[in-house]
C-alpha cells in the first residue's frame, strides 16, 4: 500500500508539471531491444501475472462441485420444472462454495452477476444460464492466458504464427480432433487460424487483437468441437463447421485438385474450375484483380497467381456472403471502376456472363434488364442510381445479390426458390409421416 500511495504520488506530480509545462504527455515508448534487461523483465513480470491469474481460475473439479450445490440448494418451479434461486439462496450457496471451493469462485456470486439475469415473479433466476455464465467466463479467461503467454513482445496481438500455435495447444483438447493425422496438423492450423484473420482482422493489418478474437463467433465455434461425435456406425459429422476436420480436409483437396500444374498456387484458368465452372470469368477477373498480390517473390514478370492464403480467404467470402465480412471481399470485386458504388451499367456487365452461362445450361431465354430492375427492388437503394455497400448490408439480402451476380448456380437457386422451399418442406414432414 505504501509503495503503491508513493508511485501515485510521483505520477500526478508528473501529470501536474506537463500540464503546467503545456506538453503533451508521452503516449509512445520504443520497445526493449532483444535480450536487453527490459525484455527479461517485461517478460519476467508476464509470466508471473498470467500465473497468478491461473491459479485463481476455476478448474473442472471446482465446476462440478459448484453445480452440485447449486442444484442442491435450490427450488424447483413447478409451472415449468426449471430450477431456480432467490438471493437468499444465492448467498447461502456463495458461501458453500467459498468453504468448498475457496475464495477464488467468491467473485461469481456478487448481487451485480444475480441481478444481470432475468427473474420470475419470486424474484428467482434459474440456475442453469448462471452456471452457463461462469463457465463462459473460465473459459474465456482461460482462453486469454494461453493467448497472452503466447504474445512474445506482449502488446496484445498475436502474429500468425503465434495464433497457429494457440491451435495447434488446443488441438488436444477437442474432442473431435483428436484423430486429426500429425502430418496434417500444419496445414489445419494454418486452414483454422485463416477464418480468424478474415474476420478479426479487416484491415488485414496481418495481426489479431485477443480482445476481438475471444468475442468473435470464430473462437466459439471452434470451441463446439469440444462435443463429442456420434458413436460408430451414426450419421457422419456434418462439414459445415469451417474448423471440423472434415472441413479443412475438403479445403486441402479442393486447393490441390484444382492445382493442375502443382506449382502450389492457382491461375485464373485455374480457379475458374471452382465450383464446378459456375463462376464467371469477370468475377474470376476481378477477384485477381483485388485480392491477390501484385508482384509475389520470385515472379519473374510472370501473370499473378493465387496462393493458399488468398484461396482461403476467396473460399470464406463465398460461404459466408451474408456476413459484412465476405460482403464487403465481394462488394471489392462487384465495384468495377472502384467508385465505392454499383450503377445499372455495372449490374448489366456483371450479369451479361451469368445470363451467357445461364442460356448455355439450356436454360429458358430471359431478359437482363427485368433482372436488373429486381435486383434495385431488392435493395432499395438511399440513392435510387447506384447501389452502395450499406445498401447491400441493410437490405439483408446482399448475400443473395452477390450470388446473382457472379454464381450461375446462385441465379438459378434464386429463380427456383419457391420449388426449393416447397422440397425443403416435403423432406422435413417426410420422416414425422414415418
Amino acid at each position: 500500500m505504501e509503495t503503491k500511495r508513493i508511485l501515485l504520488e510521483a505520477y500526478k506530480e508528473r501529470q501536474q508539471k506537463a500540464a503546467a509545462a503545456g506538453a503533451i504527455p508521452s503516449f509512445y515508448r520504443k520497445k526493449p531491444s532483444e535480450n536487453s534487461a527490459g525484455m527479461k523483465v517485461q517478460r519476467l513480470a508476464k509470466f508471473r501475472f498470467l500465473k497468478k491469474q491461473a491459479e485463481v481460475l476455476l478448474n473442472a473439479d471446482d465446476l462440478d462441485t459448484m453445480w452440485v450445490l447449486l442444484r442442491e440448494n435450490c427450488s424447483v418451479d413447478e409451472a415449468s420444472g426449471t430450477e431456480k434461486m432467490n438471493y437468499e439462496d444465492f448467498c447461502h450457496i456463495a458461501t458453500l462454495c467459498t468453504e468448498q471451493i475457496g475464495p477464488k469462485c467468491r467473485k461469481f456470486f456478487s448481487a451485480c452477476n444475480f441481478l444481470k439475469f432475468e427473474k420470475d415473479d419470486f424474484g428467482r433466476i434459474a440456475i442453469l444460464p448462471f452456471y452457463l455464465y461462469v463457465m463462459r467466463t473460465v473459459s474465456l479467461t482461460q482462453a486469454r492466458i494461453d493467448m497472452s503467454e503466447l504474445d512474445e513482445d506482449g502488446d496484445g496481438f498475436l502474429q500468425p504464427q503465434e495464433m497457429e500455435a494457440y491451435i495447434r495447444g488446443l488441438i488436444p483438447n477437442l474432442a473431435q480432433l483428436r484423430s486429426i493425422p500429425p502430418p496434417f496438423l500444419s496445414m489445419y492450423s494454418r486452414i483454422a487460424a485463416r477464418k480468424f484473420y478474415f474476420f478479426c482482422d479487416p484491415l488485414r493489418r496481418g495481426k489479431l487483437c485477443i480482445k476481438k478474437v475471444l468475442l468473435s463467433n470464430c473462437l466459439a465455434e471452434l470451441m463446439e468441437l469440444h462435443q463429442e461425435t456420434e458413436e460408430e456406425g451414426g450419421e457422419p459429422e456434418p462439414a459445415d463447421n469451417w474448423f471440423s476436420l472434415s472441413s479443412a480436409q475438403r479445403i486441402c483437396d479442393t486447393f490441390l485438385g484444382l492445382d493442375k500444374d502443382m506449382n502450389g498456387t492457382l491461375s485464373k484458368e485455374e480457379l475458374q474450375a471452382y465450383a464446378d465452372g459456375t463462376l464467371t470469368d469477370i468475377f474470376i477477373e476481378r477477384v485477381f484483380d483485388e485480392h491477390v498480390r501484385r508482384g509475389g517473390r520470385g515472379s519473374g514478370g510472370k501473370a499473378r497467381e493465387m496462393d493458399f492464403e488468398s484461396f482461403l480467404d476467396f473460399v470464406l467470402a463465398l460461404e459466408n456472403r451474408e456476413t459484412p465480412e465476405g460482403l464487403t471481399y465481394l462488394f471489392k470485386c462487384l465495384d468495377l471502376q472502384n467508385r465505392g458504388f454499383l450503377t445499372t451499367v455495372d449490374v448489366h456487365t456483371l450479369f451479361r456472363d451469368v445470363h451467357q452461362k445461364w442460356i448455355e445450361g439450356g436454360n429458358y431465354d430471359l431478359c437482363i434488364e427485368d433482372v436488373r430492375d429486381e435486383i434495385w427492388d431488392m435493395v432499395k437503394p438511399t440513392d435510387p442510381l447506384r447501389i452502395t455497400l450499406a445498401d447491400l448490408l441493410a437490405c439483408r439480402q446482399g448475400g443473395t445479390i452477390a450470388s446473382m451476380l457472379t454464381d450461375v448456380r446462385g441465379f438459378w437457386a434464386h429463380d427456383n426458390r419457391e420449388n426449393l422451399l416447397q422440397d425443403e418442406e416435403e423432406a422435413a414432414e417426410a420422416p414425422e409421416e414415418e
